[in-house]
């Protein structure tokens, strides 16, 4: 059977992929700690740990009437960027999927009351959420499998929390060890471009506004302290900050790990980091000696449910369902 056996939340933003010259000019002359702290993780983690296939919950990934898995034998080609063709440009990119495993984890859709499809397609597009964190913690270990899982755009809460439940069942009904990796920022507001040249230091004091630091901060510690009850719990509040894909990614993992019945502390990899008005961070969960929690009881099984009342009224606004970047205006 199947297990997760690590998993992480982590900023993979453009700047880890400049030339380091380049991100020392636009960071005071010093190294992002994002680039140090994932050059660390891949020798603690991925360098060393036994397992299968890493799996991307990918925040730049948004798709609209259900959750699609890259389903390819291989993934090969040159990434451009369309967001910032500058810095990110003809990177090459080589690396077997996991056909069996995206499969499987589409087959518990209907357990989980929710809409999954498995797309093999070679021309399907990569995403730099996905590119940027391979190219730091899997390229050259050729053996190793990565695929990568969108967010939906027309999802809330709770359907990305089902996405990670079918997720966690398709692992565990084939013989893989994976790794997860919920690829995204916390807080995520630019600074307008007129301005933005003045903030692209990664010191947090950059960060959008002193309340999202805040925010995200105390995120940061409660994921430290295996609180990701608290982190759910106050989901709705943490949304008054734009976090990225509405924190999409960051809800498909939890679901895989139990929710809030999780209580895996994070190692923290690097510092927090602004990016351009965005809060960064890379947190790691090692699987818990006796395995990661259970969902909380009854989750997903509305689909037969005769008493369970969907809000006919309930609206998703585009501009709110938007997975990038909120920009304030100048």
């Amino acid at each position: 059977m199947g297990e997760i056996v690590g998993a992480g939340l982590l900023a993979h933003v453009p700047t880890i992929v400049l030339p380091e010259a380049t991100r020392r000019e636009l960071n005071e002359g010093r190294e992002v700690t994002l680039v140090t702290g994932l050059r660390e993780l891949r020798r603690d983690v991925f360098e060393t740990l036994d397992y299968d296939t890493v799996v991307v919950l990918d925040s730049h990934w948004a798709t609209t009437v259900e959750f699609v898995i890259a389903a390819q034998q291989r993934r090969a080609g040159l990434f451009t960027s369309e967001e910032l063709p500058r810095g990110m440009r003809r990177m090459l990119y080589d690396y077997p999927g996991d056909q069996e495993l995206a499969h499987a984890v589409a087959r518990f859709a209907d357990r989980h009351d929710t809409w999954i499809t498995p797309i093999d397609d070679p021309c399907l597009p990569v995403h730099y959420a996905t590119i940027n964190l391979w190219k730091y913690l899997g390229e050259g270990l050729a053996d190793k499998r990565w695929l990568s899982i969108g967010v939906c755009q027309t999802g809330d809460a709770e359907d990305h929390l089902r996405l990670g439940r079918a997720l966690a069942d398709g692992i565990a009904a084939v013989d893989r060890r994976v790794l997860v990796i919920a690829s995204g920022a916390l807080s995520h507001t630019f600074w307008p471009l007129r301005r933005l040249r003045d903030h692209e230091s990664s010191d947090p004091v950059h960060i959008f506004t002193p309340e999202a630091r805040a925010a995200d901060e105390q995120r940061i510690a409660w994921f430290r302290e295996g609180r990701h009850d608290r982190v759910l719990d106050t989901m709705d509040d943490f949304q008054r900050f734009k976090p990225e894909a509405r924190f999409g990614h960051y809800l498909m993992l939890a679901g895989a790990l139990g929710e809030q019945r999780c209580t895996a502390p994070a190692r923290q990899y690097g510092e927090y980091e602004n990016s351009v008005g965005t809060g960064q961070a890379l947190l790691w969960f090692d699987r818990p000696a006796a395995g990661w929690a259970a969902p909380p009881a009854g989750a997903s099984a509305h689909r037969h449910d005769p008493h369970h009342h969907v809000d006919p009224h309930h609206h998703v606004d585009p501009h709110e369902a938007d997975p990038y970047e909120e920009t304030a205006h100048a």
